[in-house]
């Protein structure tokens, strides 16, 4: 009997236990979510940032275009139907001003100085004989003279009539004779000044054998053949460019145009050569295309460049070295209303407009708006508003020097 009672009391204390235990349970979990919510809130988030730095900055335009000659020049032959006999110059010779780079046929032209030598030769006889002609005629022209002078002052009291007017026919004929001896004197002369056109001509042709380079330079492409026809309408036997000097022609964006200035410095990369080659922008062009909105910008490379008319090249613009704070383009936050950043500081951040200067890679330049040292968020969020509290863990300064 007192088993039994022991018993039923044990089991009746177990059922009030539960029965409180389900009583008392739903007070105290509220507390606990409660409790859990209010150490989220407490806890403030965390966010990368960086330093703002003091760094060199360096503003770069990248353009890339063809390789082409700075000035160039078509050599063909001087003189049309004369065959190639002798070539002198190859593609990549460097050859001088005047220098020959081929020979036509010139004996045609050498037969032709012959008998124009035979011609001189004539007419400086028929010269010599015109001036002898001309000397006898003054001669009988002066005898005719002084005879009729004498016959008028005698006249007609001591010598007959008809001897005088015999010798005043005389005198008109000396007279005559003298006008033809000296026009045939004349005519030699001008035979002699043709003949000496002619050979003028000639040796002007003659010269027109030898192509020659019009100026110092490098050969580009030879088109002359032995044996070819030369003429002075057709394809040009060479192509010369003028002191070897070749430009890069690129397309530069229409906004980078006013920043570019002729004389600025330029590295260039040509393909298969590993180092770079030294530039200057030689050229700005006046005009934009309307289509690309770009502009030619002609990039002049440095004096022995192993480029080749034709190529690919591309090249980087040195257009200003500054130096400023640096920050990552990550921390800049852009828009039509400007350009924004997150500056924590003592734990709370603050929004700061900036003004950007030269970009860099990951890097911009700013300013103002940030001082150097100050703090700034790594990658601007949105989630992230003035005057929160936030925990600033630090991330490698992306806006530093490399």
């Amino acid at each position: 009997m007192r088993r039994v009672l022991v018993s039923s009391l044990g089991a009746v204390a177990l059922a009030g236990g539960l029965v409180a235990a389900f009583t008392l349970a739903p007070a105290a979990l509220p507390w606990a979510a409660r409790a859990e919510e209010a150490a989220r809130v407490v806890a403030p988030p965390t966010v990368s940032v960086v330093s703002a730095v003091d760094r060199a900055f360096v503003d770069r335009l990248f353009v890339s275009g063809t390789l082409v000659a700075r000035e160039e020049a078509d050599v063909a032959a001087g003189i049309d139907g004369l065959t190639i006999v002798e070539l002198h110059a190859e593609e990549g010779d460097v050859v001088a001003a005047g220098q020959v780079l081929a020979r036509l046929d010139r004996s045609q032209i050498d037969a032709q100085i012959a008998q124009n030598d035979a011609a001189t030769a004539r007419a400086d006889a028929a010269i010599a004989q015109a001036k002898s002609s001309v000397d006898q005629a003054q001669a009988q022209l002066g005898f005719a003279k002084d005879d009729y002078d004498r016959a008028a002052k005698l006249g007609p009291q001591i010598m007959a009539a008809a001897s005088i007017e015999q010798r005043e026919t005389a005198l008109r004929t000396a007279t005559a004779q003298l006008a033809a001896a000296q026009h045939a004197l004349d005519v030699a002369l001008a035979d002699r000044k043709s003949r000496d056109g002619e050979r003028r001509e000639l040796e002007v042709r003659l010269a027109r054998t030898e192509v020659k380079a019009p100026f110092a330079g490098l050969i580009s492409e030879r088109k002359a053949r032995l044996g070819a026809i030369a003429a002075s309408a057709g394809e040009p036997l060479f192509r010369i460019i003028e002191n070897g000097d070749i430009d890069l022609e690129a397309e530069a964006p229409e906004q980078a145009l006013p920043r570019l200035e002729i004389g600025m410095s330029a590295n260039l990369s040509l393909p298969g050569v590993a180092s770079q080659i030294v530039g200057t922008v030689r050229l700005i062009a006046a005009q934009v295309d309307k289509a690309s909105r770009t502009g030619k910008v002609r990039i002049a490379l440095a004096s022995g460049a192993p480029a080749r008319i034709g190529g690919f090249a591309s090249a980087e613009v040195v257009i200003a070295r500054s130096q400023g704070v640096g920050v990552p383009a990550s921390a800049v936050e852009r828009d039509a209303a400007g350009a924004r950043t997150l500056v924590v500081r003592d734990g709370v951040v603050e929004q700061r407009k900036v003004t950007i200067g030269v970009a860099e890679g990951d890097a911009l330049e700013i300013a103002s708006g940030v001082a150097s040292g100050e703090t700034v968020v790594a990658r601007a969020a949105a989630f992230l508003r003035p005057g929160d509290r936030v925990r600033a863990v630090p991330e490698q300064a992306q806006g530093a020097n490399p």
